[in-house]
């Protein structure tokens, strides 16, 4: 068992300590809270072998026994796939994360940032550490990205991203299995991602490895940069309905023909709810 901070036990998951924000963040994403029969229970983390380092930095925060232990087995993605186990089953731990917003058994739907105060980038990177990724695209390219199915968390990233890199991002569950995919590229992965993930920081090694590898990233002289994106308004939509014409339209609403061609086909097929004005 690891060396534990002789203060941990005073401090233990006080979420304005960047180091429990993290980890708090981490095991609400890929942790899971199990109840048993009477005071009976167990919180537990398992990853690629890869990122045991990261357990035990969880196991030297908590103030409780836990324990870390390793298996080999088969999976859909791996015949032989490596992985860590930690687990602490103290009611009084248990208890206390449970409050603090890590629900018993399924929780993907349903996890939420914290109500009491917390280290905000240090959260959000346990979150991204557990069930994100960043690193390169095929392309070439920088890129940051979440999955989760929890709308509450999804739409904080949203909020906490365009407050650190001015991107806006709408989100939407996707069809196949109703799961949100938050992504950023390019300089907007960039800055997010040395945010985030800070000199010094707790973190996945790799993860970390990787955030540094893209800060290295230049944008090609002859590579355009995108305009941010302009929202329709309810104004506009009624304009648009209006004039019927999306070359005058374009003339009207300074937007391009194409903009309002696909618009305007979106709103004729009910594919935009119209709204009124």
């Amino acid at each position: 068992m690891a060396e534990q901070d002789p203060s941990a036990a005073a401090r233990f998951m006080d979420l304005q300590d960047p180091r429990y924000a993290y980890m708090f963040g981490f095991l609400q994403a890929d942790g899971h809270l199990a109840q048993g029969v009477g005071r009976k229970g167990r919180l537990t983390a398992e990853i690629n072998i890869r990122g045991v380092h990261i357990l035990r930095e969880f196991q030297q925060l908590t103030p409780y026994y836990s324990s870390i232990t390793e298996r080999v087995r088969a999976t859909n993605f791996a015949e032989h796939a490596h992985s860590a186990t930690w687990t602490l089953c103290a009611l009084e731990a248990r208890t206390l994360v449970n409050e603090l917003g890590i629900p018993y058994g399924k929780k993907s739907r349903t996890i939420k940032p914290p109500r009491v105060d917390f280290s905000r980038p240090d959260y959000l990177r346990g979150i991204v550490d557990a069930d994100g990724s960043l690193g390169w695209t095929a392309q070439g390219f920088p890129f940051l990205s979440l999955t989760s199915a929890s709308t509450a968390i999804a739409a904080y990233l949203c909020h906490y991203a365009k407050k650190i890199t001015g991107a806006e991002r709408t989100i939407a569950r996707n069809k196949r299995d109703g799961i949100y995919n938050v992504c950023y590229y390019k300089e907007t992965a960039q800055q997010l991602a040395a945010h985030l993930y800070y000199p010094g920081c707790l973190a996945l090694d790799y993860k970390q490895a990787n955030a540094d590898s893209i800060a290295g990233w230049v944008r090609p002289a002859d590579m355009r940069v995108a305009p941010p994106r302009r929202k329709w308004t309810p104004s506009e939509d009624h304009e648009l309905l209006l004039l019927n014409n999306p070359a005058a339209a374009a003339l009207a609403l300074d937007r391009t023909p194409q903009s309002c061609t696909v618009r305007l086909w979106r709103l004729r097929t009910e594919r935009v709810a119209k709204r009124p004005v």
